[in-house]
This record gives C-alpha cells, structure tokens and sequence, in this order.
C-alpha cells in the first residue's frame, strides 16, 4: 500500500495551479482530501473530476486571511474523516513593484495571505497532529525565498518567513510532526491565483511560454512585470511541483524531506 493511500490531506488554494495539480495527483493515490480555496464553482468541478476517478475528495471555500475559515476548515476536515494527516499549504499571491511606489495595500494583501495564512493554517492543524502524536505540514515558499529581487522585496520576505517557519516546526516537534519546504522556481500558472479584495482571478488554460504575459496583468508595476514576463518563459508544468510533494509524503514515518527547490532546467536563479 502507498504511503499516500487513506492519509487525510487539506490542500489551501486548490482552485488552480499547483493545488488543483497537487490534488489530481494525490487524489489519484488514494488520498483522502480536503480542498479548500474561495472560488467554489472551480472546487466543485475538481472534487467532481476526482471522484469520477474514484477519490475521496471533499471540499469548503476558505479566505487563508480569514482566521476563524481557516479554523473552520481544520474543524471540517475533523468531522468528515476523524484526523488530519497533512496540510499542505498553498495559497499565495504575488504583487511586486520597487518599494519607493509605496504599494502598501498590495504589502499587506501579500503578508495576510502568504505569512499569515501559512501561520493560520498551521494554528489550526497543530492542536489535533500533537494529539495524533503525528502530522505533515507542507508549505509552499519559492525561489524568491532563496534569493531577492528588484520589485520583489515585500513578495520574497514573505517567503523567506516561510522558511523560517517552517525550520522553526521541524525544530520544536520532538520528531513527532514532519515539516517540508517546498520552493518553485518559474510554473506554468503560478500567480494566476492572486487574491483581489473580491475574490481570486480566474485560471485560463495556458502553455508555459504564455504564462508570463497573463501573469503581468497582476503586477501594477511596468518594470517589475517585464522582469517577470521574462523569468516565466522557461516555466515548467504544475504538476513537477506536485510530484515533489507527493514524494515528501510517501516517505516512511521516519523520514522527513525538510526541502526541495525545483526549477527549469534553463532558469538561471
């Protein structure tokens, strides 16, 4: 039997992009899921395309921002399946212009959903994966966790903190909860689930060389979004970073992948 098979895994920001990839795959590896994201008529038609393929898949639309949601979800995942095996934390948005154009509101959106969502989501699994005496907690930071960019400061904080995070709960579980860094370089789609005040832009079905252009149109900055337009034409398919995570996964109870960067081939940061 798989490792992955009947664990109990919340995906955040499985609307599109690497969580819907992430959940198809784990899905099909006889996960039971609990999907989460705010556009609920994506959610339903991806619980519905798992469940045509034989998956235990369930759902509730979550704001990451929203605390009390977040909480909620955890207490949903509890009452359909009785634990929760692991969290993989994927919702996040990217917004980037210099610092001098002082762009606070999008700092702050940055920050409520790509920090404290990742916090919130971790406050709300924790309590029940001490109580199992087990858990998984996976999230997602990014290349830009790695290294700095121009336009970038404020997006690659956030993911810097992840890292931290993430170290800081591998550090204070006693070997007891398994913590994973998963950092993408360039994705086909990344960015596209950018939270906007009134929801999340939607997904189009796009090859990697056209994904810079339609992730540009959620950079209000013309310099910064060039600089993206051109490291998103080497972008690699979602689903590299949902084989990642699912290796981290399947690994024996004794083992914890604590990091992964992966990346095209031909990106050259």
């Amino acid at each position: 039997m798989s490792e992955i098979e009947s664990k109990v895994v919340i995906i955040t920001g499985a609307s599109s992009g690497i969580g819907e990839a992430t959940a198809r795959r784990l899905g099909a590896s006889r996960a039971k899921l609990m999907l989460a994201a705010r556009r609920e008529d994506k959610l339903k038609d991806l619980v519905a395309a798992i469940q045509k393929t034989g998956g235990t898949v369930a759902y509730r639309v979550t704001d990451v921002a929203n605390r009390a949601q977040v909480q909620a979800l955890a207490d949903a995942t509890l009452e359909t399946y009785g634990r929760i095996d692991v969290l993989v934390n994927n919702a996040a948005l990217i917004s980037g212009s210099p610092l001098d154009q002082i762009k606070v509101d999008e700092w702050d959106q940055m920050i409520d959903v790509n920090l404290k969502g990742v916090l919130y989501g971790i406050a709300a699994v924790l309590p029940t994966m001490c109580q199992q005496k087990s858990g998984h907690v996976i999230n997602l930071s990014s290349i830009g966790g790695h290294k700095v960019v121009p336009g970038g400061a404020v997006y690659c904080a956030t993911k810097y903190a992840v890292r931290a995070i993430s170290e800081g709960l591998r550090l204070e579980s006693n070997g007891e909860i398994r913590s994973t860094i998963i950092s993408p370089g360039a994705v086909a789609t990344e960015g596209l689930r950018r939270l906007e005040s009134n929801g999340e832009i939607p997904s189009t079905d796009i090859s990697p060389g056209e994904v810079a252009t339609e992730l540009t149109s959620t950079i209000t900055d013309g310099d910064t979004a060039s600089s993206v337009n051109q490291f998103y034409s080497v972008a690699i398919d979602t689903d590299a970073i949902a084989r990642a995570i699912a290796y981290a996964i399947e690994q024996p109870a004794d083992v914890d992948v604590n990091e992964i960067i992966i990346r095209p081939t031909r990106q050259e940061f």
